[in-house]
């Protein structure tokens, strides 16, 4: 029996590992290949050793685009986006949660049935308001109409329904907590694994956007992460796939930090804090 068992975790350890470095070698091979030059790219059988070609390609890159600016722009609006999102999604999500008011489950439907629209409808409404308002090619049209996700509602407030005790709301209310301080501190301790989730979702989308960035800025200076790396390929096959590469290798790096730094929150008990019945 204990021979069996044995059997059965060796074979479990084995395919955990054979997976880990199925979905790690993507992104070891996007190491090497941005320590290499072009020419590796295309050589076979494929060169899976770092090469000393690192320094040359960041130096290309940052010659060719202005990789800073498009850094500095990326981490502004994505923070921006990110804080902003977590905070006004889990504070609407908690009052369509844990009160009671005139009209709320018609807003909350008419929020869930923007989640059916395709963003690219939105696109061009978007595109004129922020040409009359005169936000076109600014930062702002970049944070202003994403800013308020529906699904970050939809997904908190899931998330406050059953996380948050209602008792625990009666007490504070007894103890002379108002509306804001219920949610700043009842609600928002306790709902904190769902707003790491929440904050790693946004970070991503915002990070990784390209079309609506491509569309709304024509001013090279408020130019984005994903667009200054579309602006590295190059014509009739001339790209420097090492330089791109590179490129890409520094703009997924900010992706795995903000995933360590939440990770923990992340993986949480959700009913940490909460009362249980």
């Amino acid at each position: 029996m204990r021979g069996r068992i044995r059997i059965s975790k060796i074979v479990m350890y084995v395919l955990i590992v054979f997976g880990a470095i199925i979905s790690l070698f993507p992104f070891y091979w996007l190491a090497v290949m941005a320590t290499n030059d072009s020419s590796a790219f295309m050589r076979y059988p494929p060169v899976l050793t770092f090469g000393g070609q690192l320094l040359t390609n960041v130096k290309n890159l940052f010659d060719n685009v202005n990789f800073g600016t498009a850094m500095a722009n990326t981490f502004f609006v994505t923070i921006i986006k990110t804080f902003g999102g977590v905070f006004f999604c889990s504070l609407c999500a908690f009052y369509f949660a844990k009160f009671q008011f005139p009209g709320k489950k018609w807003m909350f439907a008419f929020c869930m049935l923007t989640m059916m629209i395709p963003p690219q409808l939105n696109m061009i409404p978007q595109l004129i308001i922020m040409n009359k308002i005169g936000w076109l090619s600014t930062l702002r049209a970049l944070i202003v109409p994403g800013l308020v996700p529906a699904f970050g509602i939809y997904w908190m407030n899931q998330y406050c329904t059953g996380a948050i005790h209602d008792d625990l709301l009666n007490s504070a209310r007894i103890d002379g907590c108002g509306t804001f301080g219920l949610y700043l501190h009842v609600g928002l301790p306790i709902i904190i694994p769902g707003c790491a989730f929440l904050c790693i979702y946004i970070f991503m989308d915002s990070w990784n956007d390209y079309l609506w960035p491509l569309i709304v800025t024509s001013d090279s200076r408020k130019n984005t992460l994903q667009v200054a790396l579309a602006q590295l390929q190059g014509a009739y096959n001339s790209t420097d796939y090492g330089m791109v590469m590179c490129g890409v290798l520094l703009a997924t790096l900010p992706l795995f930090v903000m995933f360590l730094l939440f990770s923990k929150q992340f993986t949480a008990d959700i009913a940490a804090g909460a009362i249980k019945d």
